[in-house]
C-alpha cells in the first residue's frame, strides 16, 4: 500500500498531537520527544508532526510512503530516467525510523521523498545538507547537517535560516 506523506511544522507537539488525533479521529501511531505521526486510513496518510516553534503550520516536507525497497529503487530508477536528479539515502536513519529513501526538489524547492521504513529506531537521525536547484542545475552539498534541536536535525528544510541555494533534508 502506498500513501501520501504530508510532514507539518508545529509550533506545540501536544496542541498538535489533540488536533490531529480528534480531526482524523485516530490515535497517532508513534510519538517522540517532539514528533508524532499517524498513519490515518481513510484518506490514505502518513501526517507527521515537527516540533519546529515559529515555523508552525508551514509544510516541512511531502513524500509518498511505499510497501518496500524494492519500490524505493524501483523510483530512483523511474525518476533519473525522467532526468531528474536524485538525492538516494539507503539505510538512513531518520524521524525514529531506519528508511530506505529517495529525494528530489520540486521546480518551487520543495522537498519529496519516496521511502519505505526498515525499522524503528530510538534515534531521530541526522540527513545531510542537499542543495536545491539553481539555473536549472542540481549540486548536493557533502556538509552534514547540525542538528540544533530534536526536530531539526533531519527533517527541517530551514529555508528562512540558511541561503536560498542550501537546504536541509527533510525526512520520515
Amino acid at each position: 500500500m502506498s500513501r501520501i506523506q504530508l510532514a507539518l511544522n508545529v509550533d506545540d507537539i501536544d496542541a498538535a498531537i489533540a488536533f490531529y488525533s480528534k480531526l482524523f479521529n485516530a490515535e497517532p501511531a508513534k510519538v517522540k520527544p517532539g514528533y508524532a505521526n499517524f498513519a490515518i486510513a481513510e484518506p490514505p496518510l502518513k501526517l507527521v508532526l515537527l516540533e519546529n516553534p515559529g515555523h508552525g503550520g508551514s509544510i516541512n516536507h511531502l513524500g509518498v510512503e511505499v510497501e518496500s525497497s524494492d519500490k524505493v529503487h524501483t523510483e530512483i530508477a523511474r525518476l533519473t530516467n525522467e532526468g531528474m536528479f536524485t538525492e538516494e539515502e539507503i539505510g538512513t536513519t531518520c524521524c525514529f525510523a531506519t528508511q530506505d529513501k529517495v529525494w528530489v526538489t520540486g521546480p518551487g524547492g520543495e522537498r519529496w521523498e519516496v521511502y519505505t521504513k526498515l525499522a524503528d529506531s530510538d534515534t531521530f537521525g541526522v540527513s545531510p545538507q542537499i542543495a536545491t536547484p539553481s539555473d536549472d542545475t542540481f549540486g548536493v552539498s557533502a556538509q552534514a547537517a547540525t542538528p540544533t534541536d530534536g526536530a531539526r536535525a533531519c527533517c527541517d528544510t530551514a529555508a528562512n535560516e540558511q541561503p536560498a541555494t542550501a537546504k536541509q533534508a527533510s525526512c520520515c
